[in-house]
């Protein structure tokens, strides 16, 4: 007879000052505002602006950005992510994939990475819209590299292994430059801080990415400061090498409001570069590992 599980603890409730080394410029206003005027004018989204990263202007002056496809409501409700959740989300606009296409055109970007929110509700959870954005930015910019953010494709009809598979699938045979699934955190915290998502759900993404075709790099992030400990970050890099999995980042965490899980540790910067030893000693051949580090952070210099 299986033991149950006990179900996952809330995690602590605390309030922690924010150190001088997350505080940042950024950037300049002249190429954030370029960027959110055309973004506007086609009523598209990046995750850049809805998640207020901290390095937008920075990327966007090196010609790369993340455009959030499928609308800017997510389907599940993850405690620590700024995206709108909650209610029910929009309907797909067909024409977003030309709309993004054109925006990259216009922005002259180099690097392109192409993430959206869990759409639980949609058949194929959005991967189609996926191939069809991949589709529209080769013809207008056939240079232009593309990096995709993906959310696991578990669920809604078809759901189960063979239909996540087939979703996947149809995305790695547009050959992006990279396929990225966050896991996020560690193991055991995936419940209180991933909601509706699975630790081994994220790590099977990437061993799917893998067997179907292996000359694809794989890539994953954490986000720490959660209560994680620095072996349970350690054994969660062992995990995704197990997977085949080729390229790393780890940021802090930043709580977005008041509604948003507490930080519960700042990791210093000599602990991120520590951690980042660790990381190309176990094998990733590409490493981003900083307080300020995002999923997408020179994404393009690792293409």
């Amino acid at each position: 007879m299986t033991t149950p599980q006990p179900a996952p603890q809330p995690l602590p409730t605390g309030s922690l000052t924010m150190p001088s080394w997350l505080r940042r410029s950024i950037g300049r206003a002249s190429e954030l505002s370029t960027v959110q005027r055309i973004i506007k004018q086609r009523q598209i989204h990046t995750i850049c602006e809805e998640g207020r990263c901290p390095n937008r202007g920075e990327c966007y002056g090196q010609k790369t950005a993340t455009f959030l496809l499928l609308g800017p409501v997510c389907t599940r409700s993850c405690a620590f992510c700024q995206v709108d959740k909650g209610h029910a989300p929009m309907p797909i606009d067909p024409e977003e994939p030309q709309k993004v296409a054109e925006a990259v055109q216009l922005l002259g970007l180099r690097y392109v990475v192409l993430t959206s929110v869990a759409r639980d509700d949609l058949p194929d959870q959005g991967a189609g819209h996926f191939v069809k954005t991949i589709d529209n930015i080769r013809l207008l910019n056939p240079e232009t590299q593309i990096e995709v953010l993906t959310p696991d494709f578990w669920g809604g009809a078809g759901a189960g292994e063979s239909g996540q598979r087939a979703r996947i699938a149809a995305i790695v045979t547009a050959k992006p430059a990279c396929f990225n699934h966050n896991v996020e955190t560690v193991r055991r915290l995936t419940g209180p801080v991933r909601r509706g998502a699975k630790y081994d759900r994220s790590l099977g993404v990437l061993a799917m990415v893998k067997e179907i075709d292996p000359t694809i790099p794989t890539k994953s992030g954490l986000m720490l400061g959660h209560g994680e400990t620095r072996e349970e970050v350690i054994e969660t890099m062992v995990d995704l090498r197990a997977v085949g999995c080729d390229r790393l980042t780890i940021g802090q965490y930043m709580r977005p409001s008041l509604e948003h899980l507490p930080v519960q540790k700042y990791w210093t910067p000599e602990e991120f570069d520590a951690l980042s030893q660790v990381a190309r000693e176990m094998g990733f051949n590409h490493v981003r590992c900083g307080p300020l580090v995002r999923s997408s952070y020179h994404a393009g210099e690792e293409g």
